[in-house]
């Protein structure tokens, strides 16, 4: 690791030629340093989070240096500040010692002790935001394990994933089928991240039609359009300061499309309406259920934004790929379920448990804690799909799984079929199927089948 990865020194000083001296003699170390003509200045680049330290004089009109000292200690005291005193001010060296200085060099400021001591301290301040990085990762463990639920490997690496992004401040891309909890590890990357204290805000881009989508994500001034009486924040400008979650982005019609991209491009919007651009500062999510990367090659979604969006991405697993994980996630799922509608849960034995592990659950997380809903309220898992018209009780567990059987059954040999006529070619297998190759490959790991097997 360079020395410029370490930290920024901020250096404060009212005289030009001394700022001037001191970044030369820093910088020719390769420090990088960011030079101030005053406290204030300094204040408004730093943060808790900062990887930062201060150099500062003491001497300087409006805020002093011990003045600055004190609001930097209220920030954060382990940020490492240095004064520069007068000759002799060994009063004012002890003073800024128990204030809370991490050192002190007097005027003129020699060059080798000024050397060591930056080093010293960005050196204490790169451990510091390690340390606390790693019991922030141990203190979030155990609550991302309570809501990522899953013993498998693949869902340990997932939490493993999030953590590492979440304090990543990058935009990601989150792929997955539905109900695999796509929403759920958007906000998992918010709170657990160094957006947590400002909003989260959520857009479902295919729930609203395309004369909405705009407005809603832009605003619009009074005026912009009939029915706009008043100037409307548009949720990209309300998410300011933390995280936008567009969740189905492959349904956001193409003219948004091109507005989205130049927002993540240069950070800033215009209102619907307005001329005056707006600089937002905000973490961008974004989730679908269909393969990008197929969606811009079919020409159903812009290939720039693909890639803007693609910056780091997170994919999910489907259900039946994690079948170890179905009686844990259904377990969770009933006792939840009893405490929330006030009914003991019945005991889940090895029936039930067979039955769930025999399923395929195209409807992924969400379909299994539905179930796990209507297992504690007595209904018949077949109760309210609108396929079953004889009531509750009028289809057997085991005639429900003899029809799924036969489903699968039919599925896999139709794919069979498919790879045997294609010679093994899964892409011309998927166009004669009509189905994304990557929705093909998930079917052809769900029946165990190799593609290799069919070539001639």
């Amino acid at each position: 690791m360079g020395i410029s990865e370490w930290g920024k020194v901020l250096f404060i000083d009212d005289e030009e030629d001394v700022r001037i001296s001191g970044a030369q003699t820093l910088e020719i170390e390769g420090f990088e340093v960011l030079t101030l003509d005053n406290a204030q200045a300094a204040l408004d680049e730093l943060s808790a989070s900062s990887p930062a330290m201060v150099v500062t004089d003491v001497k300087m009109p409006g805020m002093n240096g011990m003045e600055l000292l004190n609001r930097i200690v209220a920030v954060d005291p382990d940020l490492p500040v240095v004064l520069i005193t007068g000759h002799g001010d060994v009063h004012l060296a002890v003073e800024a010692i128990r204030a809370g200085a991490y050192d002190f060099i007097e005027k003129p400021a020699d060059p080798e002790r000024l050397i060591d001591v930056v080093r010293r301290a960005l050196e204490k301040r790169r451990l510091v935001i390690e340390n606390r990085s790693l019991r922030l990762a141990h203190d979030s463990q155990g609550e991302m394990e309570r809501r990522i639920i899953g013993s498998t490997p693949v869902m340990a690496e997932l939490r493993h994933t999030i953590a590492d992004l979440a304090n990543t401040d990058v935009d990601v891309l989150i792929h997955g089928e539905t109900g695999t909890g796509k929403e759920l590890v958007a906000r998992c990357l918010h709170d657990f991240g160094m957006r947590r204290d400002r909003r989260f805000v959520a857009l479902n881009c295919g729930a609203l039609p395309d004369s909405v989508i705009e407005s809603e994500l832009f605003g619009h001034e009074a005026g912009a359009f009939t029915g706009a009486n008043k100037r409307r924040i548009g949720k990209i400008e309300y998410a300011e300061g933390g995280t936008l979650f567009l969740d189905e982005i492959e349904s956001m019609p193409p003219a948004v499309q091109v507005r989205l991209l130049r927002v993540l491009q240069e950070r800033t919007i215009e209102r619907l309406g307005g001329n005056d651009p707006i600089a937002v500062d905000i973490r961008v999510i974004t989730a679908a259920k269909l393969d990008l990367r197929e969606a811009a090659n079919d020409g159903t979604f812009r290939e720039d934004l693909y890639y803007r969006l693609h910056v780091a991405s997170v994919d999910l697993p489907a259900l039946r790929d994690r079948r170890e994980d179905i009686p844990l996630l259904f377990g969770q799922f009933a006792e939840a379920a009893g405490a929330r509608f006030h009914r003991p849960v019945p005991a889940i034995d090895s029936t039930k448990i067979n039955e769930l592990l025999s399923r395929s659950w195209p409807g992924n997380v969400r379909e299994l804690r539905n179930a796990a809903e209507r297992f504690v309220l007595g209904m018949a898992a077949s109760q309210g799909n609108g396929r079953n018209p004889g009531g509750p009780h009028a289809v057997g567990a085991s005639e429900a799984n003899t029809l799924e059987q036969r489903m699968a059954d039919f599925e896999r040999d139709t794919i069979k079929v498919a790879l045997r006529d294609s010679q093994g070619r899964v892409g011309k297998a998927a166009e004669a199927l009509g189905i994304p190759r990557k929705r093909l490959y998930l079917r052809m790991q769900k029946y165990g089948l190799n593609a290799d097997a069919f070539k001639a």
